[in-house]
């Protein structure tokens, strides 16, 4: 396996003390889909595993991320995945989802890549999701290759809305329940979108003829009474387009592009779009831990709407342009796993702890954005395991070389699910700092990392 580290630093050409995106460097997080609940950005993904298959999309299951203040994102690790669909034996293809919350349970959308469009369902935003229906979502569809990344939307009526599809655009009405639809309009309950380059823009086709520039990744919402289609566009290699419309039901209007090409995107794109804490952003994915395509990342943007309500072409910049909602108190229980940029690590999940940080090497490091230090801590606690040599933790401000603030020393604990609490003294830091947890030791892995806290 290659280590993250090494290609992100000879594919950016950049420190690591400048980037920012991709968001999530742990595992390669694909098809972002952003949803705000209370006082959190979840994010759902797709999951383009480390080792391809025939050279095409490798995945299994749908990953979760959250953050508080947009710069440091917890990995939640798999929320859900094809082992979930008992009725279903596909063992690839589990593409890009998207969530919603109503009336308190959670919905999550996926595409089965061959079986069409299904449907989980929790009690949580972290899961556990279960299948309710015990076959796909939409049915009688012509063809079920092609029903792909479904986008989920809840008028200000209360009709939701579920669009999807590639190289055509498809919707239906959610019922209610959100598990079933209407089956009453449209060809037994779908609606077909027409495909016009009025409404999609247009690109040239391979026989050099004016076609719809509509590919596929429909991300839904409404926005001041007016509605908002983005989706990828202009076919392979994919930009970012968007239309809008006065109703969910059209017409739709094109209205320009939204992303256009860079050498660090994948050669597929599919982004979403949040507002939070009064600031937009658009989220989409790039290839930039790997230089594959096939092995994508999320990544993340804020931007500003045009007064007239239009958006904005917005640049996928590897520095990023994201500043913090909030300062992050150490003074808590903080997940290792809390990350805004880190070098090497990978995540793992355990059902006794949960998501922890693991592979961890000599150089390593995990930086969180954003630290409120207050007026200073005493001592430095962390959550560890080692069935090896052990090693350390040095705590620094500003960078991997900036001032030591504590270390502490990681021993072998027996067993790597034998998790101890180690300590270190304080210096004197006070104020707002990025905190860097830079990782020492000898040769190979040596411990496992599940949570820290500042004890005052």
């Amino acid at each position: 396996m290659m280590r993250i580290r090494t290609i992100a630093l000879s594919l950016f050409c950049i420190t690591a003390l400048n980037a920012q995106n991709p968001i999530i460097q742990t595992s390669f997080a694909a098809d972002p889909a952003p949803m705000v609940y209370g006082d959190k950005v979840f994010i759902y993904t797709s999951h383009d595993e480390d080792e391809t298959v025939n050279n095409f999309f490798t995945m299994y299951d749908w990953m979760l991320f959250s953050s508080e203040d947009m710069v440091n994102w917890t990995d939640h690790g798999a929320v859900a995945s094809l082992k979930d669909f008992g009725w279903c034996e596909r063992t690839n293809g589990a593409w890009a989802p998207q969530a919603i919350e109503r009336n308190g349970k959670f919905y999550l959308y996926v595409p089965i890549h061959g079986e069409g469009i299904s449907v989980l369902v929790a009690d949580s935003p972290y899961g556990p999701f279960h299948d309710p229906l015990g076959h796909r979502l939409i049915l009688d569809t012509e063809n079920v290759w092609p029903d792909i990344d479904p986008t989920v939307f809840i008028d200000d009526d209360g009709q939701a809305y579920l669009f999807w599809g590639n190289p055509n655009l498809l919707y239906v009405r959610l019922n209610e329940d959100m598990i079933s639809y209407d089956r009453s309009v449209g060809k037994n309950g779908i609606f077909a979108v027409e495909m016009t380059t009025e409404a999609f823009g247009s690109v040239a086709g391979p026989d050099g003829t004016e076609r719809c520039a509509y590919t596929e990744g429909p991300w839904f919402y409404k926005r001041n009474g007016l509605y908002y289609l983005i989706y990828a566009a202009s076919g392979i290699p994919e930009k970012i387009a968007y239309s809008t419309a006065p109703t969910p039901d059209g017409p739709w209007t094109f209205r320009g592009f939204v992303m256009d090409r860079a050498d660090h995107l994948a050669f597929t794109n599919h982004g979403g779009v949040i507002d939070f804490k009064g600031k937009s952003y658009f989220i989409y994915h790039t290839q930039g831990l790997s230089n594959e395509g096939f092995k994508r990342s999320t990544a993340a943007e804020e931007f500003s709407y045009n007064e007239d309500g239009t958006i904005p072409m917005i640049t996928p910049t590897i520095e990023g342009n994201i500043k913090s909602v909030k300062p992050l108190n150490p003074f808590k229980r903080v997940e290792a796993e809390t990350i805004a940029w880190s070098e090497g690590v990978k995540t793992a999940k355990s059902g006794v702890t949960g998501v922890y940080v693991t592979k961890i090497h000599n150089g390593d490091y995990i930086k969180i954005k954003s630290v409120d230090l207050e007026k200073g801590g005493k001592r430095f606690l962390a959550s560890v395991s080692s069935d090896t040599k052990g090693g350390r933790i040095e705590v620094r401000l500003g960078g991997v070389d900036g001032k030591l603030i504590a270390s502490l020393n990681v021993e072998n604990t027996g067993c790597k699910d034998t998790w101890k609490l180690v300590s270190g003294k304080m210096a004197k830091a006070q104020g707002v700092h990025d905190i860097y947890l830079v990782f020492k030791g000898g040769e190979g892995e040596l411990f496992n990392f599940d949570w820290w806290t500042i004890e005052k």
